[in-house]
């Protein structure tokens, strides 16, 4: 099943879970979208590999980070991780919105 659609997100941080809503569109071996998240909005794109896509995001509050996400989008499940610089790696799951 495609990845495109609407998703809802949970980052489990050292400072407590961040819900991320994703809006994604897959092209081929791309995929471009819409982060929105306690922040704001972002524009994201990145890689489709499979079932699993990887993106970068720079974010400035609470601390400049950035932000490397491995998912993989399987049915109606997502599940990963993303690396918070410094901070280590944290956990991210989620469902189709």
């Amino acid at each position: 099943m495609s990845a495109d659609g609407n998703w809802n997100l949970v980052i489990h941080t050292p400072m407590g879970p961040r819900d991320l809503a994703l809006e994604l569109q897959t092209h081929g071996t791309t995929f471009t979208g819409k982060a929105t998240g306690p922040m704001g909005e972002a524009q994201v794109e990145g890689k489709v590999e499979g079932e699993r896509l990887t993106w970068t995001t720079d974010i400035t509050s609470p601390m400049p980070l950035k932000l490397q996400f491995d998912v993989a989008f399987v049915g109606d499940a997502a599940s990963g991780s993303v690396k918070l610089g410094m901070l280590g790696d944290a956990k991210v799951v989620g469902a189709r919105a």
